[in-house]
């Protein structure tokens, strides 16, 4: 009995027993900036050059007052103060609060000259 030859299928290679010439190929070390760089660009991102003065947000107060809606308000600070008011009422309200506790936040006022407890 014999059997019958299997018709060549185009999508498959035949195998080899030889390695391709895209395996023998050697990667050349990397050495300056990467190929396809124009030269003078920096590659690598470098930090700000322009020096803090050393102040940071410690509180901030955010109003939203859309024409013909509902104001809204938030006043939020780092000493853990989260505050928020809805209408015009609150909303001014909430204004003069944010403005009196930049005066006694604890983060704001000095601690020198205060007696200790």
């Amino acid at each position: 009995m014999t059997t019958l030859p299997h018709p060549p299928m185009k999508s498959l290679p035949g195998t080899l027993d030889h390695p391709s010439a895209a395996a023998a190929t050697v990667v050349p070390a990397a050495v300056g900036a990467p190929k396809g760089v124009a030269e003078g660009v920096p590659t690598a991102v470098r930090p700000d050059p322009q020096p803090g003065d050393g102040r940071r947000i410690v509180a901030w107060l955010h109003i939203c007052a859309p024409r013909g809606a509902v104001p809204t308000a938030t006043s939020q600070c780092a000493c853990g103060r989260d505050r928020s008011a809805v209408g015009k009422p609150k909303v001014l309200a909430l204004i003069t609060d944010h403005e009196q506790h930049r005066d006694v936040c604890p983060l704001r006022t000095s601690q020198e000259g205060r007696n200790a407890a």
